[in-house]
C-alpha cells in the first residue's frame, strides 16, 4: 500500500513539472526549428568547403602536370632551335662558298639563298615560339612556387595550432580526447565521458576546464573556422521530452552547449557553427558497448580560411 501511495505521489509529481505554457512551448518549438535550419545551412557550408579543398587540390595538381608538359616543350623547342642554327650557319657557310664558284652555279645560288631567307623567317619565328614559351613557363612557375608556399604556410599553422591545442590539453587522459590532423584541417575528439553523464546536455565541470583550454589556445586565430559536431551510438534516448525526442536532439543540443563555452571563453561566435550528427557517423559498427562508446563523443574540427589559395587560383 506504502509503495501504491509512493508511485502516485511520484506521477503527480512528474505531471505538474511537465505542465508548460502554450506560449513557452510554441517560442521552444520555434527555437529548435531555427536551430534546425542553422544546422542544415552549417553542415551545406561545410560540404562546400570540403568540395572546395577537393577542386583546389585538383586544379594544384593540374597546374603542376602543366607546367611539366610546358616545360618539355620548352626543351623541345630549344633544342630544335639548335639545330636550326646549326643548318643556318651550315647553309650561310655553302652561301659564301657558292659566292666565290663560277657563274653556272648562279641558279643554285639563287635557289640556297630562298632557302636561307626560309630559314631565316621559320629561325625568327622559333625564337619568339621559344621566348613566349619560356615566358608563359617562367609565370606559371612563378605562380606554383607562390601556390607551393602558401600551402605550405597554411600546412605549417595547422600543424603549430594542433600542438598548441595538444599542449594545452595535456592534462587530460587519451581516452577522454585526442587531437590529429586530417585532411588539412585539426580534429579535437572529447568522448562523452568527458563532458557529459548518460543523456545529459549539461558539460560536467571536468568537460568545461578541457574546452575553456581549448578556447585559450585557439581564440586568437582569426582565420580559422570551428564545426562543433555532437554524435552518439544508436541506443534511443531513454527519457524523451518536448524539447529531446531522439539522440539527433541530443547531438544538436550537445554540441549547441559545448558552443556557447567555447564563446563564452573568448571564441568569437562568428567562426563557430554547431551541428549534430546523432547516430549516424559512428566510428565503429554500433555491436558492442565498446563500440557504442567509442560513438558517444563530440568532435571539434577547426578548418583555416582557404580565401588567399583561392586568390592565386583566380588569377592563373
Amino acid at each position: 500500500m506504502n509503495k501504491l501511495l509512493l508511485t502516485i505521489t511520484f506521477l503527480c509529481f512528474l505531471l505538474s513539472s511537465c505542465i508548460v505554457t502554450k506560449k513557452k512551448y510554441d517560442d521552444l518549438l520555434a527555437q529548435k526549428v531555427r536551430l534546425d535550419a542553422e544546422v542544415a545551412d552549417r553542415d551545406s557550408l561545410l560540404a562546400k568547403t570540403n568540395m572546395d579543398l577537393q577542386n583546389l587540390d585538383e586544379r594544384v595538381k593540374k597546374l603542376s602536370s602543366d607546367t611539366t608538359s610546358l616545360g618539355q616543350d620548352t626543351r623541345a623547342t630549344s633544342a630544335k632551335l639548335a639545330a636550326m642554327d646549326k643548318e643556318y650557319n651550315q647553309l650561310s657557310s655553302y652561301y659564301k662558298n657558292l659566292l666565290t664558284s663560277s657563274g653556272k652555279l648562279n641558279r643554285d645560288m639563287a635557289q640556297q639563298q630562298e632557302q636561307l631567307l626560309a630559314i631565316q623567317q621559320n629561325l625568327e619565328r622559333t625564337r619568339k615560339t621559344n621566348d613566349s614559351l619560356s615566358t608563359s613557363l617562367n609565370e606559371r612557375e612563378r605562380k606554383v612556387r607562390e601556390l607551393e608556399n602558401v600551402m605550405a604556410a597554411k600546412d605549417k599553422a595547422v600543424l603549430d595550432l594542433k600542438n598548441n591545442i595538444s599542449k594545452a590539453l595535456l592534462n587530460f587522459k587519451e581516452n577522454d580526447l585526442t587531437v590529429n590532423v586530417k585532411n588539412g584541417k585539426v580534429y579535437v575528439s572529447l568522448a562523452e565521458q568527458l563532458l557529459f553523464a548518460s543523456g545529459s546536455t549539461t558539460v560536467d565541470a571536468k568537460g568545461v576546464s578541457a574546452l575553456q583550454q581549448l578556447a585559450k589556445a585557439i581564440k586568437d586565430q582569426r582565420d580559422i573556422h570551428i564545426m562543433v559536431e555532437g554524435h552518439t551510438d544508436n541506443v534511443p534516448i531513454s527519457k524523451k521530452s518536448q524539447y529531446m525526442n531522439d539522440n539527433w536532439d541530443l547531438s544538436v543540443m550537445r554540441a549547441t552547449a559545448i558552443t556557447k563555452i567555447l564563446t563564452k571563453a573568448g571564441v568569437s561566435p562568428n567562426q563557430v557553427t554547431a551541428a549534430g550528427k546523432g547516430e549516424y557517423v559512428p566510428l565503429a559498427t554500433n555491436n558492442s558497448a565498446q563500440n557504442k562508446q567509442k560513438n558517444r563523443r563530440t568532435e571539434i574540427i577547426i578548418t583555416p580560411n582557404l580565401d588567399e589559395l583561392f586568390k592565386i587560383l583566380e588569377t592563373n
